[in-house]
């Protein structure tokens, strides 16, 4: 759920996906705040090579200052949209090249004592000389039983000097997968690759009871405290909550399931699951509501016309007939979800494919190009698609983010009975309902208090400065109930740490309504000085927990900013913050099992940057 222009669209990587894996088968208003150019490629579990930020520095140079250009050229600052209408011995992953999402402007990248990489929405500029790899990680990771997985590495945002871009905008992504494969992974025995941390998808998994908002479709609740990882830094918190909306108010929804039944899915953790949490689902319907379910192996099927849930018995039974087998044709299974759909397809109404797989597509008649055209047709006609991950050995992360990336859906990763329960019972209304489309997050900070500033992941979802009003470009959405959380890691002036009255920044956010007109609204938010809490430990508990959420992400993902960063501080910090809910209480003990894990002790460093 974030930007995702066609023409960027990386021309190597769903064609290897697809074909030939192997393996098996406007005037804005004011409210208060409350108190490498190179080829992209995807990344297989492999021999020995340790992770490398390739962010080469003429590169950087160049990119940024061509951005810059750009951007001077515009006097003044930007204009205001008119006013809208209503534990086994660990074996080293192979790092990924400098690659950009595809559909994504190149994200920011930075390594310690090197220039930033390319900046978002600049143009590729010469390569220049490959740096040494980084010296042992600590914490590396486990093989796989079978197969092989693929991830890729977005890379590490830079440090950024206000005085030189002030600005930070990226799309809203409330997907959730990369820590769930994290959390199985560790308890599997193993720490997840670290090209499969995202460190937005860590961030988002959680609830941290955000205040609902009083009007409009979403909240925004800015909060910053010294950081307890750098002495000398400050956290700041972007928190956006989207507003609650009852399953009896909801708008009707017609779903088709698009359920993978290759050979690949049969095992219990992968079609039984994907039937368990397609049964969860439908139980969460409603009248008014429909289904329909087809299927794709060596050759797809259509399993079930679109019926209403008045028919739910109907609806179960074909759910419960699925069995595994064959090779895998996902284009020709897209092609008939998207004619299911194209049945019942109602204005007004959410109609969404939801296609259930481990991403293995081996066989497959349609090129990568024409999948991806044939997703943004049916997302243009308001079809969305989204993803849900199931298994491992074979997964192919990227494969399934991108899918979901394409159709304007979220990507989630389901590892259990208790995992489904929440993504398509708890959460469900976030999927079933959108409150507000392509929004984007610009937050400006203002040099004369802020001396430096790194967001902490969003790195794939980065959107060019110049195109927050550009509503033309495609972002992120928000669903019932949803949160975004970012954390940004920021170096302030003495200025802004006596007092002073001004705000340090400045919160500003694009949207359109979930039906209508296509003129964004747009609103501003500033931080309020109050919402800078004197210290750590006197910083609200969402905000706490948050940023032990943010550095256990930032450690697993071998930030050459977490460098000295440690778990013992991270479950500390997490245990002193949780609150009683099951999610964040699990979360400590995930922490400290991947201490254990990085060297028999909670206080192993388990990042690694380049010197």
């Amino acid at each position: 759920m974030r930007i995702r222009p066609l023409d960027l669209v990386a021309p190597a990587l769903l064609a290897a996906l697809l074909v030939g894996c192997g393996g098996a088968a406007p005037a804005a208003r004011e409210t208060a705040a409350p108190a490498g150019p190179a080829a992209p490629m995807d990344t297989a579990i492999a021999p020995s090579m340790q992770p490398e930020y390739d962010a080469p520095q003429a590169e950087g140079r160049a990119s940024a200052a061509a951005e810059k250009a750009e951007e001077a050229d515009a006097s003044g600052a930007p204009p205001v949209a008119a006013a809208p209408p209503p534990p086994a011995a660990p074996a080293p992953v192979a790092p990924s090249a400098g690659v950009t999402a595809a559909g994504k402007p190149e994200a920011r990248r930075s390594v310690a004592g090197a220039a930033p990489a390319p900046k978002k929405g600049s143009a590729p500029a010469p390569v220049a000389a490959p740096r040494p790899a980084a010296p042992p990680a600590v914490a590396v990771t486990a093989p796989e039983p079978q197969g092989s997985e693929s991830y890729r590495d977005y890379g590490v945002n830079p440090v950024e000097d206000p005085a030189k871009d002030r600005l930070s905008t990226f799309a809203i992504d409330v997907d959730t997968a990369s820590y769930a494969i994290a959390r199985r992974k560790i308890l599997d025995g193993a720490l997840p690759p670290y090209q499969a941390v995202r460190a937005e998808e860590f961030l988002n998994y959680f609830d941290y009871g955000y205040a609902s908002p009083t009007a409009g479709p979403f909240a925004v609740h800015l909060a910053a405290a010294p950081s307890p990882f750098t002495v000398g830094h400050h956290l700041v918190r972007v928190a956006v909550q989207g507003k609650r909306v009852p399953a009896k108010e909801r708008t009707p929804v017609h779903l088709v399931y698009l359920v993978d039944t290759s050979g690949s899915m049969h095992a219990p953790d992968r079609i039984e699951l994907a039937k368990k949490s397609l049964r969860m689902l439908t139980e969460s319907l409603k009248p008014g509501d429909t289904v329909a379910l087809c299927t794709y192996a060596g050759s797809v099927r259509e399993v079930l016309a679109p019926t209403g849930i008045e028919s739910k018995g109907k609806i179960l039974a074909a759910i419960a007939d699925l069995t595994a087998g064959g090779s895998t044709a996902m284009a020709s299974g897209i092609d008939l979800a998207y004619s299911l759909a194209e049945r019942t397809l109602v204005k007004g109404h959410v109609n969404r494919v939801v296609v259930l797989s481990d991403g293995d597509a081996n066989v497959g008649p349609t090129s990568h190009e024409e999948i991806l055209k044939t997703i943004k047709r049916a997302r243009d006609k308001g079809i969305t698609l989204s993803t849900v991950g199931f298994g491992q050995g074979n997964y192919k992360d990227v494969m399934m983010e991108q899918l979901a990336n394409q159709g304007d859906g979220n990507y989630a990763y389901i590892d259990s009975e208790a995992q489904a329960r929440r993504v398509f019972s708890e959460q469900v209304g976030g999927m079933l309902q959108v409150i507000a489309r392509d929004v984007k997050i610009q937050v400006e900070f203002d040099p004369s208090f802020v001396k430096s500033y790194r967001l902490i992941g969003y790195e794939n979802r980065n959107v060019a400065d110049r195109d927050f009003r550009n509503d033309k470009v495609d972002a992120g959405e928000i669903g019932a109930g949803h949160s975004v959380t970012a954390i940004y890691d920021v170096e302030l002036k003495d200025a802004a740490l006596r007092g002073a009255g001004a705000a340090p920044l400045v919160v500003r956010l694009r949207h359109k309504a979930p039906l209508g007109s296509d003129v964004a609204e747009e609103t501003m938010v500033k931080m309020a000085p109050g919402a800078i809490a004197p210290t750590f430990d006197a910083a609200p508990a969402d905000l706490r927990f948050a940023s032990a959420v943010a550095g256990f992400s930032e450690i697993l993902r071998h930030s050459p900013h977490a460098r000295s960063w440690r778990l013992s501080d991270v479950e500390k910090i997490a245990r002193a913050a949780a609150s009683s809910k099951v999610d964040q209480q699990e979360f400590i003990g995930i922490v400290r099992r991947a201490g254990a894990l990085a060297g028999g002790k909670t206080d192993a460093v388990a990042a690694r940057g380049a010197d």
